[in-house]
């Protein structure tokens, strides 16, 4: 039985989808959480962390967290509960999955979750094991980075790029499609390390934010256009004779046909294209040429468009025609899963599905899953995230929960928007009452989590709650009658990834975290797995994808003709929607706003803090006007998931975005937006 420390310090891991995967301090009072702060030891957090983890007691301690199994007593989307004993919960669940299974095939049953808690148990272990084994409809979860996965891959073959402890020594800094101040510090902080050194940094996005501020230089660009700068930048790059061609010959192929495309984009043509000057075009492709090491952090924001897969292709051919993957700080990174990538197949077991050929949802497309399905949805079972705020298409969305047919099972920590629509909800443990595992999307270390609290009221973890429901509906015991460090083992299990060697459950225990690779640099050539073994600037995979095998720009495709594109961005103090229901963040935030070009506002006869709808034939939302500079004419920014509000006119810009499918990978498409704006 774990022991807990009433008084003290104890380590923790910040469980949040973000790259910086922080080791945590928590402080214990009395039995209780009273702060958080960065571990000082910790390689890569260094004692630092965002603000809203340092608000981790409140969320930990929130008075409004579920502590019971509740079944729904009132009309669905009312929030009207009552208490139920996880008896009956339980006894609901199984028995309803045993009828629908043998009645609609278990097909009719769909799980709904992504990463609202980045440990492996509590997102893709006993939960995704269970649906295999239930053969339930199978998600496809892309909602996130998809598309640039899919793009960079083909590229370079893995989602690997330079260890970021590594642009300490980067005399270039571009941050292309990513406000980084807000969404990755660790990497602020290692680049404000570069600087000191030398270092130039350069921000390239579709808006002015914290970011661009803290750059030295920001470059302003139309939504969607980033793939037509890169080319423009190529174009410069062999035109002018900056290639370095020693390394493009060895370790790339497919050049001849690129540069063939890459005459088309001419800096006054990519200029039109993209809002940038052509002078400047110029003077960043000979920065890029000259510079080096020279680094390009590829942002997450880029594959939330239409072109979003292609776009991220594109950027990340640019280090190899410079050459500057050879060069300690040279180089790109999109993500870098594939360092500390665990055996998914151990710990999922995809091997246990009555059927490998089950349907497949992909999660973008929730709305028109839960209303246009056939054979429909007639279970869905809801963890790890909030789809009645973070998926596309709101409105349709929360048509199909309002379904009398479908029954809903939430399992979170709060009765969120998706909560209240659910017809049982489920108490769930934070990160800091579980056991469990962690890597990160960005640097190179897996840490083990630890239990630092008991687990308050009735909550289950989801490896509790996916276990026990697994034994209940009479499950193979050897594959779920199991406990964490078993299924972290198999996560560990170094098999299919020869850089986890050395790391098992033993030696976390003794250190905490541990480096992908024993902390040896990775070389290019280990890297690269592509059909080729090379960077694939010509990519005959894409071909047969019936996709164009060599970069290309294509504009967006929203099918509506309304004014303006609408960019709907992360804020500082949420990641997505969590935090959104703590109090202090909610002052920080203030209201949700839209950012308007003053040229657009002069047109429209709109004033700073006018009230404003913002509409399209999917829905509308209301949000406070602000008014400068910070994007280009045409072009609307709005920051941050906010939770429903009815007393305040707030509601869920989700409402107005398509469920279209990316370029490639399956991604979401929140940015390829358009909308019209009116004065309330």
């Amino acid at each position: 039985m774990t022991s807990f420390v009433s008084d003290g310090i104890v380590r923790s891991v910040c469980p949040f989808d973000c790259p910086d995967t922080c080791g945590l301090h928590v402080t214990i009072s009395g039995g209780k959480v009273t702060n958080v702060t960065g571990d000082p030891q910790h390689p890569v957090t260094k004692g630092a962390i965002c603000n809203k983890v340092r608000q981790l007691p409140d969320r930990v301690h929130h008075p409004e967290r579920l502590m019971h199994p509740m079944r729904r007593v009132g009309p669905k989307g009312s929030g009207q509960f009552q208490r139920i004993s996880w008896e009956e919960a339980y006894d609901e669940i199984t028995s309803r999955m045993k009828h629908l299974t043998e009645q609609y095939g278990a097909d009719s049953i769909m799980p709904y979750s992504f990463y609202g808690n980045m440990g492996v148990l509590s997102a893709e272990g006993m939960d995704r094991r269970f649906f295999h084994r239930l053969g339930a409809t199978h998600l496809q979860r892309t909602i996130c980075n998809a598309a640039g996965a899919a793009g960079y891959s083909y590229t370079m073959g893995a989602s690997a790029g330079i260890d970021p402890e590594e642009t300490i020594h980067t005399k270039l800094f571009i941050i292309w499609g990513c406000n980084l101040v807000s969404t990755n510090m660790h990497q602020t902080v290692l680049a404000t390390e570069a600087r000191k050194r030398g270092a130039r940094i350069i921000h390239i996005d579709v808006h002015r934010n914290r970011t661009s501020t803290w750059a030295d230089e920001f470059i302003l660009v139309k939504p969607g256009s980033d793939g037509a700068l890169a080319l423009g930048l190529m174009h410069v790059l062999i035109r002018d004779g900056m290639v370095n061609h020693d390394f493009v010959n060895q370790f790339t192929v497919g050049y001849e046909e690129l540069a063939e495309e890459a005459k088309r984009y001419e800096p006054h043509i990519v200029e039109e294209l993209t809002g940038v000057p052509a002078a400047k075009i110029e003077e960043l492709a000979r920065l890029y040429g000259s510079v080096s090491p020279s680094f390009i952090r590829i942002g997450n924001g880029l594959q939330h468009h239409d072109n979003g897969g292609m776009m991220t292709r594109t950027i990340a051919c640019l280090p190899a025609l410079t050459g500057q993957w050879d060069i300690p700080g040279g180089g790109a990174m999109k993500g870098n899963g594939w360092y500390s990538r665990f055996n998914g197949s151990k710990v999922e077991r995809p091997d246990l599905s009555p059927n490998p050929e089950v349907r497949q949802v992909n999660m973008n497309r929730l709305g028109e899953a839960l209303t246009e399905l056939d054979p429909p949805i007639r279970m869905l079972f809801v963890y790890n995230s909030n789809p009645a705020i973070v998926a596309p298409d709101l409105n349709k969305v929360r048509d199909g929960l309002l379904r009398e047919d479908l029954f809903t099972v939430v399992h979170d920590l709060f009765l969120t928007d998706t909560a209240s629509y659910a017809d049982l909800v489920l108490p769930a443990t934070s990160h800091m009452e579980n056991l469990d595992l962690y890597s990160s999307y960005w640097h190179l270390y897996v840490q083990l989590g630890k239990p630092v609290l008991p687990v308050p009221g009735e909550c289950k973890s989801n490896f509790t709650l996916f276990k026990e429901l697994g034994l209940r509906m009479g499950f193979e015991p050897e594959a779920f009658d199991i406990d964490e460090e078993q299924m972290i083992a198999d996560a560990l299990d170094s098999e299919m990834n020869p850089l986890l060697e050395g790391i098992n459950v033993e030696t976390l225990k003794e250190h905490d975290w541990l480096k992908a690779g024993g902390g040896r640099r990775i070389l290019l050539n280990e890297r690269l797995h592509t059909p080729s073994g090379k960077i694939e600037f010509y990519s005959s995979s894409m071909k047969a994808a019936g996709l164009p095998p060599v970069p290309v720009y294509t504009p967006l495709m929203e099918e509506t003709d309304y004014p303006f594109w609408l960019t709907t961005g992360p804020n500082h103090s949420y990641i997505n929607s969590t935090f959104a229901n703590q109090s202090k963040l909610q002052k920080l935030e203030k209201r949700p706003t839209l950012i308007m070009h003053r040229d657009d506002a002069a047109a429209l006869e709109l004033a700073e803090g006018d009230q404003v709808l913002v509409r399209n034939d999917r829905g509308e939302v209301k949000l406070t006007l602000k008014i400068g500079e910070d994007v280009l004419p045409g072009v609307l920014v709005t920051q941050g998931l906010w939770w429903d509000d009815a007393s305040g006119g707030q509601g869920a810009v989700n409402k107005l975005t398509p469920q279209r499918l990316s370029d490639m990978g399956g991604g979401a498409v929140f940015f390829s937006n358009r909308v019209e704006v009116v004065r309330l």
